[in-house]
């Protein structure tokens, strides 16, 4: 039955993160037309898809997912949980489709449940590569069929639209677990689904996605009362609250675009959006728009194994040391290279990361020249094998610390040590290798949709 309003409930902007039991028992007693949480990010880095393992412990999404069954078991709210494990791809699907199971059994729970599935056939890719449907995402090389080939994994972000489907098909559905998705995606589809305008359905996802993070302070959990043409946002921590500064903040986040936010299917252009305080803790948000795209993209994701890391970790506090550290640097890396003639340079990487000197921005660092009385030293290297790398690390370690430099009144060593072991073994390293634009004909149709009773 179509609706005029609709509560959504997020305990959490990302599923694992943990939530207090007590504050969302609270507002499950309201009861909020459904409950939403995102689970994955590409922020973390490329290890997830390339190795196989999970944003939190097994154990982490146990607890929070108990949670969530119970207000979907006793309530009936329905639940959507989007890009399972973090990375999203059919493995991780499956290992929260198996932690429901197991919750379901130990509380005597029966469930509808709808997982969708996201990894990608490398075939299909190749096809769409050889008809000049897949570009890159950003500023990244073209796809190669050999990148598409040494991917240990590759997901698509889906849309609202499997969403949909699986509400659509089984209007009754308890619980929904996505594989990869764009994070708005699920919160977008409880709108479209009855006719509310796209645009406030998209920018309404956007911010709740995360949770409590457009509140003051930033909190865990949002609500938001989703209309036909407008949407509001209050926090259910009273200690928190939502004023139109850190709703339009937030609106900003992870965009290229102050206005223009692409995603599968078209492009939500907030050029003309209006925000309105409407108490100390709540805020309106109307004017957001929804422009559809010629052509249906999604965003692949994938990655590949590179090698082993290994990294030391070292503190500084001579002024003189400090000041003379790029020549140090360009020295280590000429010692290394004298040290491993039969390696060559562009077989492995050794990479200093200098906490205290622009360690957080690198390269981007706006204040140039800034000095410090002390750094943290951290020199990662990525080599073929975890031998190579630790021996490299070594090196550079030792030299690091021993190596004269110009004025230098101090005759021992230039670090301290705060670990040992001195070198850390990181074990395999991994890196994304597809980050593209495919197109498609149609926006379920790599997205199998599996039903369950539980």
């Amino acid at each position: 039955m179509a609706k005029d309003e609709i509560r959504i409930f997020t305990p959490t902007g990302m599923l694992g993160y943990g939530f207090p039991a007590k504050l969302f028992r609270e507002v499950v007693e309201t009861g909020p037309d459904a409950i939403v949480c995102d689970s994955g990010s590409t922020d973390s880095g490329p290890q997830k898809l390339g190795l196989g393992g999970m944003t939190c412990a097994r154990g982490a999404y146990v607890k929070d997912i108990a949670l969530l069954l119970e207000a979907s078991a006793e309530r009936k709210i329905p639940v959507l949980i989007s890009s399972a494990g973090g990375d999203g791809t059919n493995a991780h699907v499956s290992v929260f489709v198996d932690i429901i199971r197991e919750i379901a059994a130990e509380k005597g729970y029966r469930l509808k449940v709808a997982a969708i599935y996201a990894d990608i056939d490398k075939e299909e890719i190749v096809a769409k590569l050889r008809s000049g449907r897949v570009a890159p995402c950003g500023p990244v090389p073209e796809l190669t069929k050999a990148e598409v080939i040494v991917a240990t994994n590759i997901v698509a972000q889906m849309g609202a639209e499997p969403f949909l489907k699986a509400m659509e098909e089984h209007g009754d559905v308890d619980v929904i677990v996505a594989g990869r998705s764009y994070d708005p995606a699920p919160f977008a589809a409880i709108g479209l689904r009855h006719g509310f305008d796209p645009g406030v359905c998209w920018h309404i996802g956007k911010i709740m996605e995360c949770g409590g993070l457009c509140a003051e302070p930033k909190g865990r959990m949002m609500t938001g009362l989703l209309r036909r043409d407008q949407f509001e946002l209050e926090p259910p921590n009273p200690s928190e609250r939502c004023t139109t500064w850190s709703v339009a903040a937030h609106t900003l986040y992870e965009k290229s675009h102050p206005f223009l936010l692409p995603g599968p299917g078209g492009v939500l252009d907030l050029s003309e959006a209006k925000y309105e305080q409407l108490s100390e803790r709540r805020v309106r948000v109307s004017g957001s728009k929804f422009v559809p795209s010629p052509r249906y993209c999604v965003k692949l994701e994938g990655a590949k194994r590179l090698g082993y890391r290994a990294i030391f970790i070292a503190g500084a506090r001579d002024p003189i040391f400090i000041r003379e550290l790029d020549g140090v640097i360009a020295r280590v890396r000429q010692e290394i290279r004298d040290y491993f003639p039969d390696v060559a340079p562009e077989n492995y990487q050794l990479i200093f990361h200098e906490y205290g000197r622009n360690g957080v921005m690198a390269e981007l660092e706006p204040i140039k020249g800034a000095m410090t009385h002390e750094m943290c030293i951290i020199a990662e290297v990525a080599a073929p094998t975890q031998e190579l790398a630790m021996a490299i690390c070594n090196k550079a370690r030792v030299d690091l610390m021993h190596l004269a430099y110009p004025g230098q009144l101090a005759t021992g060593g230039n670090l301290a040590s705060p670990f040992t072991p001195l070198e850390i073994p990181l074990g395999e390293v991994c890196a994304f290798n597809v980050y593209h634009l495919m197109e498609v004909d149609n926006p379920t149709a790599n997205f199998p949709i599996e039903y369950l009773e539980i």
